[in-house]
């Protein structure tokens, strides 16, 4: 019998290439190597749907439980990869040492830790698991106060849920807007916006200088400091200040790494037979023309698409253009694009930002020189075609406009 192919991760990229492997008529054997307890499943509904309650947890399944031993997979959950061997094409696993034909690292992301907050003993949350999303979701109640260090996409999906929950929320950005390096200040300043609006106190050019954990039984929460003097006291703290790739298998493995596992536009990495794929890949982008490491829902699913082509000796392309999604209250988007290090020197706002969060209906368009480098919709669910035709386009104001 031949080695198996196989998948290291639990997450939509893996879950994506185990399926298309077998779509595509792969017959031999399958291995996927799951670290957490749980099928591969996708990451949007641990701070939108399941967090707010309104999905179970099998919906974020990236396929039903059932379908891996329907479709001859060996899914082995709860079970983390210690090595790899390139050369002798081999890893060790749960004690054991397997054989491979072919290797799909997609080991994800981890976040960033907050040594103060870790270290002050306060009880403190991270949202990356499936786990994390259910332990948060426990203490979003009605008159909880949750305080969230970071004013980033999770961070502000989770104050959209705890307020929708009826919990009491601050959101302490250290930058002067919300998202600015992601979207600029005038994007940025809307969203900031339209969280206070919901009753959230978003406070930007925040420094926390204290935190201090509650303590003896008269204790009223945890207190954190702020640079200037201020307090405020909050029952949880939810930390989303990024992520960092989870590269150091491939590292130990002597595969190339830098800011995640080094690839080219077919996802292949150093070391042959070995592909990287989601968050973990940092590519070389065949249109943007430079390297980009992407840690968005539909990045994954394309390369799960792309490496399990690969794997079986194909020759496609991760070159698709970067697209992500957000919910908050009543407002949706969609992006695409990337600006990438040279960043963008103009914003055109096109549309209604004011009035009720439901209609409000805009684009943004993200420009440099007359380059169209991103471009969002906010509301507008027809436009998302129209937008992926002008990012990376040379466009006047009028065009952006209609």
């Amino acid at each position: 019998m031949s080695a198996p192919i196989v998948l290291v991760g639990g997450g939509l990229a893996a879950g994506t290439a185990v399926r298309e492997l077998r779509s595509q008529g792969y017959a031999g054997d399958l291995v996927v190597f799951a670290g957490e307890p749980h099928p591969p499943y996708e990451r949007p509904p641990l701070s939108k749907g399941y967090l707010l309650g309104n999905e179970p947890a099998e919906k974020a399944l990236v396929n039903v439980e059932s379908w891996y031993a329907e479709h001859d997979v060996d899914l082995r959950t709860g079970v983390t990869v210690d090595s790899v061997d390139p050369a002798a094409r081999t890893l060790r696993a749960g004690g054991e040492e397997l054989t491979w034909t072919g290797l799909l690292l997609a080991t994800g992301a981890t976040p960033r830790r907050l040594a103060m907050a870790d270290d002050s003993g306060a009880p403190v949350h991270y949202l990356r698991t499936l786990d994390d999303s259910t332990a948060l979701k426990a203490h979003l109640t009605p008159g909880a106060r949750i305080g969230i260090i970071g004013g980033g996409w999770i961070g502000l999906e989770v104050a959209s849920a705890a307020r929708q929950a009826g919990a009491e929320v601050v959101v302490l950005e250290a930058l002067e807007q919300p998202l600015l390096n992601v979207v600029g200040p005038e994007v940025g300043a809307l969203f900031a916006q339209l969280h206070r609006e919901q009753g959230v106190d978003v406070r930007t050019g925040a420094r926390i200088e204290t935190i201090v954990a509650p303590s003896g039984a008269d204790s009223v929460g945890t207190t954190i400091g702020l640079a200037g003097g201020d307090t405020l006291t909050v029952d949880r703290l939810v930390v989303g200040v990024g992520v960092l790739p989870v590269d150091d298998l491939a590292g130990s493995a002597g595969i190339a790494v830098d800011n995640g596992v080094l690839a080219d536009a077919g996802l292949r990495t150093s070391a042959p037979g070995v592909l990287a794929a989601g968050d973990v890949a940092n590519v070389d982008h065949p249109v943007l023309g430079r390297r980009v490491r992407v840690e968005h829902w539909d990045t994954a699913i394309k390369h799960g698409t792309v490496a399990a082509t690969n794997l079986l000796g194909g020759q496609a392309a991760a070159d698709h253009l970067p697209y992500f999604f957000t919910d908050q209250y009543a407002l949706g988007l969609e992006y695409v694009g990337h600006p990438g290090p040279e960043g963008f020197d103009r914003v055109v706002v096109t549309g209604d930002t004011e009035g009720p969060v439901e209609g409000r209906v805009f684009r943004v368009w993200w420009l440099r020189g007359d380059q169209v480098v991103a471009g969002m919709h906010v509301n507008d669910w027809d436009a998302i075609d129209r937008v992926r035709e002008l990012v990376g386009t040379d466009a006047d104001e009028a065009a952006l406009g209609s």
